[in-house]
């Protein structure tokens, strides 16, 4: 790894620790909720996410959507455990504008490392924000998951989140199924996810991704939100990932 990658690092893992002591953080994920993919060593991730409500409010607004940029690395030079940290800049056109810096990290050990047939697990935290009380959701989970033939890839497991700002289901399950839709083209993915609770982080979304290269894809999924008093109307996503090297 060259000088600079080593000084990211350095740089993204010292951020880290300084958020988590004190509104979406991504690390690498389906397409709400975090999946036990993570990013090799070495590899700089940037993601370019937006969040648009599809309906209007009752009185007849739009909220403001939501929009994210930061990258993610992966930090750990081993292929039986791998882990990676990042943070994103967040916009939503409210008061938390003024802490848009959040930060995220995963550990996770592949599909198949521990034992023959053996599950990914991953565990992780993300929206670690910097405002105390306003941005700092502080969410923790752990997550296993098995590809099984023809079906795809099924995740499941659980998270947490401090309550003195979720407000409403402060916990709960993480669901996914994903899949390469290879016999159509190698380079369409099919995606659903769910995060339980009535909150803001409640939600079912079903999209797609295409690879217009190894290293770029774009994501386009709709966000269902099991609470509409807490999270708003539901949402288009348009989630741009770019890889480098």
């Amino acid at each position: 790894m060259n000088r600079r990658i080593k000084t990211l690092c350095k740089t993204l893992a010292a951020a880290l620790v300084l958020c988590a002591s004190s509104a979406l953080a991504t690390p690498s994920t389906q397409i709400w909720i975090p999946s036990t993919d993570v990013q090799p060593f070495g590899v700089l991730h940037l993601n370019v996410d937006s969040y648009v409500r599809g309906e209007k409010n009752d009185d007849g607004t739009f909220t403001a959507p939501l929009y994210m940029v930061g990258p993610t690395i992966g930090v750990l030079p081993f292929e039986k455990v791998q882990a990676e940290v990042g943070f994103d800049l967040m916009y939503s056109g409210s008061s938390a504008d003024a802490y848009p810096f959040y930060g995220n990290a995963k550990i996770g050990i592949p599909e198949g490392a521990l034992f023959t047939r053996s599950p990914a697990l991953a565990g992780g935290g993300y929206n670690f924000g910097l405002k105390e009380d306003v941005t700092d959701q502080n969410i923790s989970y752990a997550l296993a998951a098995e590809t099984l033939p023809i079906l795809g890839r099924l995740s499941a497991g659980w998270y947490w989140a401090n309550d003195n700002v979720v407000k409403g289901d402060n916990n709960g399950v993480l669901l996914s199924w994903d899949r390469a839709m290879t016999e159509i083209s190698d380079k369409l993915w099919l995606a659903v996810d769910y995060q339980g609770g009535d909150s803001v982080l409640g939600a079912l979304n079903v999209g797609f991704s295409w690879a217009f290269a190894k290293n770029a894809s774009v994501i386009l999924a709709y966000d269902i939100y099991n609470d509409k008093d807490f999270a708003g109307e539901n949402t288009f996503t348009v989630q741009v990932d770019l890889n480098y090297p």
